[in-house]
C-alpha cells in the first residue's frame, strides 16, 4: 500500500465514529422492561434472547439475529450468554456482556473496555449489565445497551429486565432522550 492510502484509511477508521460523521439520532432512547425466559425450560411463547440492535426480546424458534439468552444453568445458576458462549457468532467484535459497578441510571455511556463476549455471565437482582450488539448497522459498529435485573420467577423461569437500548447506529450514550455522543 501506498503512504498516501495508509494515511486516508488511518483518517477514516479515527473519524468513522466522531460526531461530525454521525449527524443527528433518529431514534429517542427510552427505559423499558422486558421479560425473558430461560432457554431451557420456559415456554417457548417466551422470548429467550435480546435484540440490542432493534431493543426486542426474541423468540429463538422464530429468529437467529439477537445477541444474547437467558437459561439459568446447574452451576451457575441464571445467567446471560452471548451469542460465543452459545457457539454462534464471528469476528473480532461480537455481542458481550459485562457487570457494571455504576447504578443503572448514572450510566452516560457505553463502556469502551472490559466485555466479556465469549462466556456466560451469572446474574443476581440488582446487577447493571451493559451490553454491546453484533456489528449490523451501516457504519460497521455495534450498538449498546444497559440492563438491570428487577426480579426473577423460578416458577415460569423468567428474569425481567429494566433496559435501554441505543438503537442510533455509532452511539454509545446510554442516557434516555436523543441519543448524542
Amino acid at each position: 500500500m501506498t503512504r498516501r492510502l495508509l494515511f486516508c484509511c488511518a483518517l477514516l477508521t479515527s473519524t468513522a465514529c466522531s460526531d461530525l460523521i454521525l449527524g443527528d439520532a433518529g431514534n429517542v432512547n427510552v427505559v423499558d422492561t422486558v421479560t425473558l425466559g430461560a432457554i431451557h425450560g420456559a415456554p417457548l411463547t417466551v422470548p429467550s434472547a435480546y435484540d440490542m440492535i432493534f431493543g426486542l426480546a426474541i423468540r429463538t424458534d422464530q429468529s437467529s439475529s439477537f445477541d444474547f439468552v437467558y437459561d439459568i444453568l446447574p452451576v451457575k445458576g441464571p445467567s446471560l450468554l452471548p451469542l460465543a458462549a452459545l457457539g454462534l457468532g464471528t469476528g473480532s467484535v461480537r455481542p458481550a456482556v459485562q457487570k457494571v459497578t455504576t447504578a443503572f441510571d448514572d450510566i452516560i455511556n457505553a463502556p469502551t473496555g472490559g466485555w466479556n463476549q465469549l462466556d456466560t455471565l451469572p446474574i443476581a437482582v440488582g446487577d447493571v449489565i451493559a451490553g454491546r450488539s453484533r456489528v449490523s448497522c451501516y457504519l460497521g459498529v455495534p450498538q449498546y445497551a444497559k440492563f438491570q435485573v428487577l426480579d426473577f420467577d423460578n416458577v415460569l423461569k423468567t428474569v425481567r429486565l429494566k433496559v435501554l437500548a441505543n438503537i442510533n447506529c455509532g452511539y454509545r450514550n446510554l442516557q434516555p432522550g436523543v441519543a448524542v455522543d
